[in-house]
């Protein structure tokens, strides 16, 4: 059976999920020809020997009008389909076909939105919205060019800043003007690459509901590639993985039957929505469960104690024994903690009154929206910055600098690009074990690399590693350590969603052995109740300050899977939504008057 004339199978939410598998199409003279159809599509990156297949007999018709969402791993070819799709680059195989004419080339018939926001930084949000359409609305008036510009910068509220330079700019402000420049083209097709990827959970929303309205006053077709699942559903009609492997295929398709317009705290309430997000969700956890991994090499650690350890004591012995239950609730104690930072316009004071007291053994997650001060408390507690007022202690001592009895996980993991993920291990526990004996010290590295997925790649350079990749190695120096406190400043979010997966299931796993103390800030509402014993809303800044406790009292282990099955699972997440959302009314009321 030739490809085109397969379809993949067809998942509604109400339906039990198949396998992937492919199934003769219907006969269906007389059906309208698709706007966008692509049949048989393959491309491979290379050329002979080297050549590695990136997509593979890639089938899927779009039809005028429908928003589709494309999710997959990093790394699937989701990029590629949309160059494919934009006529930057041509099929090694099949077809790419729009209103059954083959694609050649770029035209401003496809607006493409990428996640990087690819504007000229001497030029104005007027003139970077201009630049297109001069050239390609040429036989307009000027009056009708202005009046084109003028309607798009308005649409995405950035009427305020048209004088204003990307360097002025936010990120979320940036990338309203790749949507503007996109929109004012009048393309048939919107093809947003992860736009908004990138940005913070606040500025996320905010855009997301950017595209909801554009779509529904324009009715452009959509095509959306994302790795949120959350934001598929609350912008799609259709969600369609992109299963991993070399060669990627689609996998089956998921109808998303939610009635519109979709809000994303109401939806959190609906039936239809956790049985939608349960099984893409699945769905994508067992493909991932299907890629290839390292196999660990089995290392025993050994058992020695930190030149960080309060007294050099055999590993048995408990030095905490004459401290009461009372005092180990503040094994970690942030009293009455604010502050200061100077600027042009006078003080502010980012955060005020941040009080809080963390046991021994604890994972604390901190949410809040972009901007809160989450950041500053972290880098407190890490010693980097001191506070303008109040304390912080860690087990019972006062903080007052930098010191390895932290580890530290930042968003970008900071290695030495030119030593191998071994080497960069190496360096923290040489200094923290200068007692221990070298092929000791060599075994705790191997240990933690080979816990976090890296024991056949330890030896590989830095700057030739993945961006998880060399995540997994920020975790596995920061455990490596034996820290008394974890610090994890939003360290995956540089990373697609089913990496991020992955990699929280590690970090659990890691820490489970270990029980650190641990203190992670997020601006995701499920990564933070997956990991956290407590959550801490914070409020927004400035002045920003503890602003609910929430418990999560979930059983451990845990993983996503189990998560979208318990009962309080949605309870839990209303709660963080709800928060979210009253602070976001009062930034959202900011954002505006700001542009």
């Amino acid at each position: 059976m030739a490809p085109a004339q397969l379809t993949r199978k067809f998942v509604s939410f109400a339906e039990t999920p198949p396998a992937i598998a492919l199934v003769p199409a219907p006969e269906a003279p007389g059906l309208a020809v698709p706007l966008l159809e692509l049949t048989g599509v393959g491309k491979s990156h290379g050329s002979g020997a080297r050549a590695t297949a990136v997509l593979r007999d890639i089938n899927l018709r779009i039809q005028t009008g429908e928003c589709i969402a494309i999710v997959g791993f990093s790394g699937t070819g989701k990029t590629t389909l949309i160059s494919l799709i934009a006529g930057l680059i041509q099929p090694d195989t099949g077809k790419v076909l729009k209103n059954g004419v083959p694609i050649t080339g770029p035209g401003p018939d496809r607006g493409v939105v990428f996640q990087n926001y690819s504007l000229m930084p001497w030029m104005t949000v007027y003139q970077n919205v201009a630049l297109a359409v001069n050239q390609v609305h040429k036989s307009l008036s000027a009056t009708e060019r202005k009046a084109r510009m003028d309607k798009y910068i308005a649409m995405v509220n950035l009427t305020n800043a048209v004088e204003k330079r990307p360097a002025e700019l936010s990120g979320g402000m940036r990338q309203r003007v790749a949507v503007a420049r996109a929109l004012a083209i009048s393309p048939d097709i919107l093809l947003l690459d992860e736009p908004l990827s990138a940005l913070d959970a606040l500025t996320r929303a905010n855009l997301q509901d950017e595209i909801i309205r554009i779509w529904e006053q324009e009715k452009k077709t959509v095509v959306l590639i994302t790795n949120d699942v959350d934001e598929a559903i609350l912008l799609a009609d259709r969600i369609i993985p992109l299963a991993p492997g070399e060669g990627a295929t689609l996998g089956p398709e998921f109808s998303v039957g939610l009635p519109r317009p979709r809000d994303r705290k109401q939806i959190n309430h609906d039936a239809g929505f956790k049985q939608l997000r349960k099984r893409v969700t699945e769905y994508l956890i067992e493909a991932g469960a299907l890629r290839p991994s390292q196999q660990e090499r089995e290392i025993a650690l050994p058992q020695v104690r930190p030149i960080t350890a309060r007294e050099m004591q055999p590993l048995g012995a408990v030095h905490h024994d004459v401290l009461s239950a009372a005092d180990l609730a503040r094994y970690v104690d942030f009293a009455r903690v604010s502050k200061i930072y100077p600027t042009r316009a006078g003080p502010v004071k980012v955060v005020e009154g941040f009080n809080l007291q963390v046991r021994k053994g604890e994972f604390i997650s901190i949410i809040g929206h972009s901007g809160c001060g989450k950041s500053t408390v972290l880098s407190m507690v890490a010693g980097l910055i001191a506070p303008s007022a109040g304390g912080i202690t860690l087990d019972y001592r006062e903080i007052n600098d930098a010191g390895p009895d932290r580890g530290m996980v930042f968003q970008a993991p900071s290695l030495v690009p030119w030593l191998s993920a071994f080497d960069n291990v190496r360096l923290g526990v040489d200094r923290v074990y200068p007692h221990v004996a070298a092929q000791e010290r060599r075994a705790i590295v191997e240990y933690y690399l080979a816990r976090v997925g890296l024991g056949d790649a330890m030896h590989k350079k830095a700057a030739e590693l993945s961006q998880g990749m060399k995540q997994r190695v920020g975790i596995a120096r920061a455990f490596a350590l034996s820290p008394k406190l974890l610090l994890l400043d939003e360290p995956f979010g540089m990373l697609d969603s089913l990496t991020r997966w992955a990699l929280q299931e590690v970090l659990m796993e890691v820490w489970s052995r270990s029980r650190l103390t641990a203190i992670i800030v997020t601006h995701d509402v499920d990564e933070a109740i997956l990991l956290g014993d407590r959550v801490v809303m914070m409020t927004n800044g400035p002045n920003a300050r503890v602003g609910r406790i929430l418990d999560v009292d979930l059983p451990r282990p845990r993983t996503r899977k189990q998560l979208l099955d318990h009962p309080d699972y949605y309870r839990l997440r209303e709660s963080l939504i709800g928060f979210l959302a009253e602070c976001e009314q009062g930034a959202a009321k900011e954002i505006r008057h700001a542009t």
